[in-house]
């Protein structure tokens, strides 16, 4: 617990002086990412869209899109969708194709059924995963098919003639 400082008795409060017997939210120098929770007893069916990070605890069955994003799948998750995201993290269940931007990451609770198109995917030991996996390259790694040909050597002409007429 903290003590008040000798400022505070004077009637001047520490910005660092918390009550204990508040129990509201802390404000912290940054701002919180913003994200969205399906908390555990709630069940959605159908479209689920936004533009915000998305935690799944609950049950849903449909499609989920948050192109920009994250979605992490809880413990207590279990998703019967095809997910767009930027991000997807899976420690429940994911029965569905999933399309990333960045990553997919299922840690090892975690049971994927399921296409997925990704540029980067870590699997841990004891996660489950079937299904297809494509990763591609990302679009600022890769090459347009001008700056390929601008970047092939040239072939030089055979010299063994050149050599030959020398003699």
């Amino acid at each position: 617990m903290l003590q008040p400082s000798e400022n505070q008795s004077s009637g001047q409060r520490s910005q660092f002086y918390s009550n204990p017997n508040t129990y509201g939210t802390t404000n912290t120098v940054s701002s919180p990412m913003e994200q969205a929770t399906i908390g555990r007893s709630l069940v959605i069916k159908g479209e689920v869209s936004g533009a915000e990070s998305l935690f799944i605890d609950g049950r849903i069955e449909g499609t989920i899109s948050v192109s920009d994003h994250r979605v992490t799948i809880g413990r207590n998750g279990v998703v019967n969708a095809n997910i767009s995201a930027k991000e997807v993290v899976i420690m429940g269940k994911v029965h569905g194709n999933i399309q990333c931007t960045d990553r997919v990451d299922i840690r090892s609770e975690g049971s994927l059924t399921g296409d997925v198109i990704t540029q980067r995917v870590s699997v841990e030991d004891g996660a489950v995963l079937k299904g297809s996996v494509e990763v591609r390259v990302s679009e600022k790694n890769q090459k347009k098919p001008a700056e390929v040909k601008a970047e092939t050597p040239k072939v030089e002409a055979p010299k063994t003639m050149a050599a030959a007429a020398g003699n």
